[in-house]
């Protein structure tokens, strides 16, 4: 070994004993502003989260719709049936356009609530620092985070609903001909939906995220890429202000010392999303369907709402009151751990990027 690789050794073995290393990761982080700290600590706690619960997520979003073959089924026989028909990969189906649209999503929604709530604080002082600050600033943080992200949701529905709906169709194929005694010409089409006869009402399938922005854009613009926007935000002003307004309450009542415990973190994270959650449900539903109707055949009632009230209403009507919560014990079972994992992660990364709490405005270097 020469002696000046036999120094530049030397000399990274002390850094790494000293500490140096560390230091430079500690002056890094600290050189970041703060609001791409925020952006940071929220992307990644969404993408965990919604990770978590992704084959929840598939099947409720399938029993929203009225799937055919889902309708009448309760959670634990929908993920069975959804596991035997696609396998495990199944459950994950739209979930990378799910994450795709939660990263910016959630980073947005974290901190554009730290924003206004600040400017909040500064501007309104009137209003005290109390829960109202946060009900307010989550409320335009939900709204603005929606604004920014929805069509990438929009491409999660169609992609999430349209995987059962072409394996229904191809079964339903391949059953026909048996029946007529056809075998011979057929294929069977339940690997793929390439051959066998096709219904005429199955829709052209999408191959990707990209796909669904790009036909839906061509089909009706950008107001298309933006369909069912109207309930989403009704139902997320109220959602996020509720769902930052209990969670922060919940920790100022917590004893100081559990005040980190994760598992304070999750149990109240799980109580702001049940109760945020119930309230706003009913448009949720109206929502999917607005996302997948030019989806629906004929048969299945392609009735398209003009507004959400007029949704939330012929719902009602047509298919049952019960039809505004249909999915909602599913996103009980999703929303605890999902909320409660999304606030915890992000409470734990902005420990790690040391993130100061923002009680007044301050620099955001």
């Amino acid at each position: 070994m020469s002696s000046s690789q036999g120094s530049t050794l030397s000399t990274n073995m002390a850094g790494f004993v000293d500490g140096s290393s560390a230091r430079q990761e500690v002056s890094y982080l600290d050189s970041l502003p703060v609001y791409v700290k925020e952006l940071l600590a929220g992307g990644a706690a969404g993408a965990f989260a919604k990770t978590a619960v992704a084959p929840l997520e598939r099947t409720k979003i399938l029993l929203q719709t009225r799937t055919e073959g889902f309708q009448s089924l309760g959670v634990h026989q929908s993920l069975k049936k959804l596991l035997k028909q696609e396998g495990v990969t199944g459950f994950y189906k739209g979930n990378g356009a799910s994450v795709l649209r939660i990263v910016p999503y959630a980073a947005l929604h974290f901190m554009t609530y730290e924003q206004y709530r600040v400017w909040i604080l500064n501007n309104y002082p009137g209003l005290g620092s109390g829960p109202v600050i946060d009900l307010l600033a989550g409320s335009v943080a939900g709204g603005t985070a929606v604004l920014c992200t929805y069509p990438l949701d929009l491409a999660r529905t169609k992609l999430a609903y349209q995987g059962v709906k072409l394996e229904i169709l191809s079964h339903l194929n391949y059953s026909t001909m048996r029946k007529l005694g056809k075998q011979q010409d057929v294929v069977d089409t339940r690997g793929s939906f390439q051959s066998g006869v096709r219904s005429p009402c199955a829709q052209p399938a999408y191959s990707g995220i990209r796909d669904v922005l790009t036909s839906v854009y061509k089909e009706g613009g950008l107001r298309a890429l933006y369909r069912g926007i109207g309930p989403t935000l009704i139902g997320i002003l109220p959602y996020a202000g509720l769902k930052f307004y209990v969670y922060e309450e919940l920790k100022r009542h917590v004893p100081e010392e559990h005040q980190k415990s994760i598992v304070m973190r999750l149990s109240c994270g799980a109580l702001a999303g049940l109760l945020g959650q119930t309230i706003t449900y009913p448009l949720d539903v109206v929502r999917r369907q607005m996302q997948v109707e030019n989806l629906k055949s004929s048969t299945q009632g392609n009735v398209k709402y003009r507004n959400t009230l007029e949704g939330l209403t012929s719902i009602a009507r047509n298919q049952g009151f019960k039809q505004l919560f249909a999915g909602l014990s599913i996103n009980y079972i999703k929303i605890v751990p999902s909320v409660a994992i999304g606030f915890t992660a992000y409470d734990m990364m902005k420990i790690w990027l040391r993130i100061p709490p923002r009680q007044k405005s301050i620099s955001t270097a």
